[in-house]
């Protein structure tokens, strides 16, 4: 049997002139994250078709580690400085193993 790991996929869109000033935010909120107990993996991806959209990728543990991560102060001065440079609302979505 698989063992339970929650999944996320953040999908965001920088506005037209914010771009450059998004990345260093979610590179640095990947960095910290990955040092978090249970955190088993995170990612921060850019399309190659339209460098305005970004895919953070992450992999934790359990709900309980990812509930943790939610109220850390990177992910809080993460969302202070990278939700004004959004075209729009983040698009989150969280997966569980089944397989």
């Amino acid at each position: 049997m698989a063992s339970q790991v929650t999944r996320v996929v953040l999908r965001v869109i920088a506005r037209e002139d914010k771009v450059e000033q998004l990345k260093p935010i979610l590179l640095e909120l990947a960095e910290q994250s990955r040092k978090e107990d249970g955190c088993n993996g995170y990612k921060v991806f850019q399309s190659k078709s339209d460098p305005h959209e970004f895919v953070l990728y992450e992999s934790w543990a359990s709900d309980a580690a990812l509930d943790a991560h939610l109220k850390t102060p990177h992910v809080q001065q993460a969302f202070a400085r990278g939700l004004p440079l959004l075209a729009g609302a983040p698009d989150r979505r969280v997966y569980a193993t089944i397989g």
